[in-house]
């Protein structure tokens, strides 16, 4: 059974922001990107080092990449959810763009550039698990200059299809640490790079450091899950929506007086829900 949870963001760079598993990493690119932007190689602009954080729990763990047309891509899977995480995805895809320039370099160097945020939390108001967000023009939505591209890919949203290699992909990053490498169902077999990526996790060692790190992601990870759960039972038995929303602004890191004023909740009534579910 494969222990390793890639949608822990640390293991999701080890996994695929490494040279020998740049295969792995074209291929979940190219499920997510249009045919025009399909990609044969990349070059890793920072690629995976155990040496770059140590036992900094804070790290970012987004993977940065050139394609060989130019495209630039920042990819990043993220765990915890942040209020204005929007915010903070288009300014991470201006920092790329910007940063393409340099001393004497002129604007007509600048590269599309595509963010792809993957996401093991709800952040839009859309029904469909992949969102993609371009600049065009609102009157007869003719795109303007064609470098901006943001992908949001919400996990919570998958529906369990298997029809196209983007649903086996996102399947894999959900239940990986579910499966057995010789139990794939036969449509994640069927793709060469996710079966790679499986064997690839099964033999996953990590230093010290390095486990230390992945067990602390790991550890907010299933306690932002449980927390959930808990608190969608409570909400069910006690027939109101109330300690679902409570506990999801908790979870966000909201004050306990902002969600007062927000969800118009006595400081107290907080104060308990969130000792109940462990929250402290």
């Amino acid at each position: 059974m494969c222990r390793i949870n890639p949608r822990v963001d640390f293991a999701f760079k080890k996994l695929f922001g490494t040279e020998e598993n740049k295969d792995i990493l074209i291929s979940l690119i190219n499920s997510i990107i249009s045919e025009q932007d399909k990609v044969t190689d990349l070059m890793l602009k920072n690629p995976y080092n155990p040496k770059d954080f140590g036992k900094d729990k804070l790290s970012i763990m987004d993977i940065k990449a050139q394609a060989q047309n130019g495209k630039w891509f920042n990819i990043e899977m993220q765990i915890i959810d942040q209020e204005y995480f929007a915010q903070r995805a288009l300014y991470y895809w201006a920092r790329l763009y910007t940063g393409q320039l340099s001393a004497g370099v002129n604007y007509d160097a600048l590269k599309k550039t595509i963010g792809i945020s993957i996401l093991n939390f709800n952040c839009l108001d859309e029904p469909s698990y992949h969102n993609i967000y371009k600049l065009k023009n609102i009157d007869n939505g003719n795109e303007f200059l064609g470098h901006q591209e943001i992908h949001f890919i919400e996990l919570d949203k998958y529906d369990e299809n298997l029809s196209t290699v983007l649903d086996r992909w996102v399947n894999f990053l959900k239940k990986a640490g579910k499966y057995e490498n010789d139990k794939l169902p036969a449509e994640l077999k069927d793709i060469p790079t996710i079966k790679k990526a499986m064997e690839v996790l099964e033999s996953m060692n990590f230093n010290e450091d390095e486990c230390e790190v992945y067990e602390a992601r790991l550890k907010w990870l299933r306690d932002e899950e449980m927390a959930i759960m808990t608190a969608e039972k409570r909400g069910r038995e006690e027939g109101s929506a109330e300690v679902l929303s409570i506990a999801t602004a908790l979870i966000k890191g909201e004050s306990v007086e902002n969600i007062s004023k927000e969800i118009r909740v006595s400081v107290d009534r907080i104060c308990e829900i969130k000792k109940q579910l462990g929250l402290n």
